[in-house]
């Protein structure tokens, strides 16, 4: 399930989730209006680092969603020292090291997307968040 972040209150640690073309983009909150996120592609076609940024260049402008985490392995301030553990790492890869890998990698210990397990079942996925 995820709720709009105007109707949450934004904890640490909180699975972050923004809508791109085609896609959705996930960070992890760090605290202080800043998020830690696999840059990836997000900005443009060269790929970027796992790096901290500001909840509104995290946004860029778009709505911006808290996906709950039922039964994450690490929380709160583990998550975010999970998190930051990865700053400056460069291996983005669409398929098998994304921003939705990474965050789950911080929150449950495992690296896996939703998205991609979609896509690689033909199912399309839907550019709002649900």
């Amino acid at each position: 399930m995820v709720e709009a972040v105007a109707n949450t209150g934004l904890t640490i640690g909180s699975h972050l989730v923004t809508e791109r073309f085609g896609y959705t983009h996930h960070g992890v909150y760090a605290g202080g209006g800043r998020v830690v996120h696999y840059a990836g592609l997000s900005r443009s076609l060269q790929r970027g680092p796992v790096q901290e940024v500001s909840l509104a260049e995290f946004a860029l402008g778009r709505a911006v969603w808290v996906r709950q985490s039922p039964g994450a392995k690490f929380d709160g301030t583990e998550a975010v020292r999970r998190a930051y553990s990865r700053l400056g790492e460069d291996r983005y890869r669409l398929i098998s090291n994304n921003c939705e890998h990474f965050c789950m990698w911080c929150l449950y210990g495992e690296s896996r997307s939703d998205q991609i397990d979609g896509w690689s079942r033909g199912q399309l996925m839907c550019s709002t968040p649900g």
